[in-house]
């Protein structure tokens, strides 16, 4: 398949993509094949070089003839080959005036679906070479390989591949016009989201949604079901979206640890909000899921 859901498919908006990750490229020497390649700068924060046009923002990418040393090879779109690379703030890439630096929270969700799946997938590989440069078998420097896809230990040859921790995010509703949703500590005031946690390991994504709801508001839930998933590669997550049903009749039993306040909340209260109450922003699968369920189309 060479592209992911594009913004008519009503998928979630980090979800998007309009490129082939030409998988079986990165084992050649050249997975460019000799032609110029577009390159991505990531900096230490994820921010990356943006230009404002007049249908919204896009990535300022650099035209290089060749893969640069130390680059990851991300795939083609119409025939030109991308690629990123940790580096440097600048005022101008190639010549091109950079209007500012920004991160895929700040422009993801206005991005168009090229740029919006590179940037993703951009900043997911190379988190996970940051956070990787050596062996968990032996703490000895790896070596990367595949087009930046792979690293190996080269006192054992083991080959390690880019790992993507499973989190499961999901709407607890009461089978009629309630819906919970709760609070960290560290959010700011009057923000509200649906409730997440990460999968276990021997633990499927269902049973991860029952355990993190009861663990976190004493609910038990039923008809757990699937909705859609999307990257969040902060560093190196999958969220895995799902809806689930609880009594709405039992009280909240919060986690002090995870969850400062929750509590029921009508749709009625939802589409009416006031200047008290935020909701995820739209780059996220939480406001996705919230969206279709106040649409009447979960539930």
């Amino acid at each position: 398949m060479t592209a992911g859901p594009g913004p008519g498919d009503g998928g979630p908006l980090l979800s998007r993509s309009g490129h082939d990750r030409a998988h079986l490229a990165r084992t050649l020497t050249d997975p460019t094949g000799g032609r110029p390649v577009r390159v991505l700068t990531v900096d230490a924060t994820r921010a990356v070089p943006v230009e404002e046009g007049p249908a919204g923002p896009r990535l300022v990418w650099d035209e290089r003839p060749a893969l640069p040393a130390g680059a990851v090879f991300l795939g083609e779109a119409g025939g030109v080959p991308y690629a990123a690379v940790r580096g440097e703030r600048s005022l101008t890439v190639n010549g091109r005036p950079v209007d500012h630096w920004a991160g895929l929270r700040e422009v993801g969700a206005a991005l168009g679906d090229l740029d919006a799946g590179l940037l993703a997938q951009a900043v997911g590989i190379l988190e996970w070479h940051e956070r990787n440069r050596f062996s968990p078998l032996t703490g000895v420097a790896t070596t990367v390989e595949r087009a930046g896809w792979s690293q190996r230990d080269p006192s054992t040859g083991t080959e390690f591949f880019p790992r993507v921790d499973p989190a499961v995010i999901m709407l607890v509703h009461d089978g009629g016009d309630r819906v919970v949703l709760g609070r960290q500590g560290t959010w700011p005031p009057g923000r509200f989201s649906i409730l997440a946690g990460f999968v276990e390991p021997g633990e499927s994504a269902e049973a991860a949604v029952a355990r993190e709801v009861e663990e976190e508001v004493g609910l038990r839930v039923t008809d757990v079901r699937y909705v859609a998933s999307q990257p969040w590669p902060f560093p190196q997550s999958l969220m895995l979206g799902f809806v689930a049903r609880a009594d709405g009749d039992r009280p909240l039993r919060l986690d002090p640890h995870e969850i400062e306040e929750a509590r029921w909340f009508t749709r009625e209260e939802l589409r009416s909000r006031d200047g008290q109450l935020a909701v995820p922003p739209s780059i996220s699968i939480a406001r996705h899921i919230l969206d279709r369920w106040l649409s009447g189309e979960l539930g």
